[in-house]
């Protein structure tokens, strides 16, 4: 599945109301962290379609950083039935990551 950009305008519909389990990196262009992190986040979509996966750049979107309390980058934040119910900071693996979804 292709990884869906969310901006404050369509983060309640992509990810709160969303039936499946959502991730939700949280990621500005200028982060190197974030570049490291992006292939594998990228990974993710295309080998697990059950799990939405969603991008925020915190520079266009700041008030859901705000809103989601994300203080650095890279975030992860997973999302069931509109709840967020894990989180991660700064780079992790693919294994991590998947044991975070699971």
């Amino acid at each position: 599945m292709a990884v869906v950009h969310v901006t404050t305008d369509n983060f309640e519909q992509e990810v709160l109301k969303a039936e499946q389990t959502v991730m939700v990196d949280f990621w500005a262009a200028w982060c190197g962290p974030c570049k490291m992190l992006s292939p594998i986040v990228d990974q993710i979509a295309e080998e697990h379609p059950e799990i939405k996966v969603c991008k925020v750049n915190i520079d266009e979107e700041p008030s859901l950083a705000i809103d989601y309390k994300v203080m650095s980058i890279p975030t992860l934040l997973v999302f069931k039935n509109g709840e967020k119910v894990n989180m991660s900071i700064g780079v992790q693996s693919k294994a991590d990551i998947e044991a975070m979804l699971a």
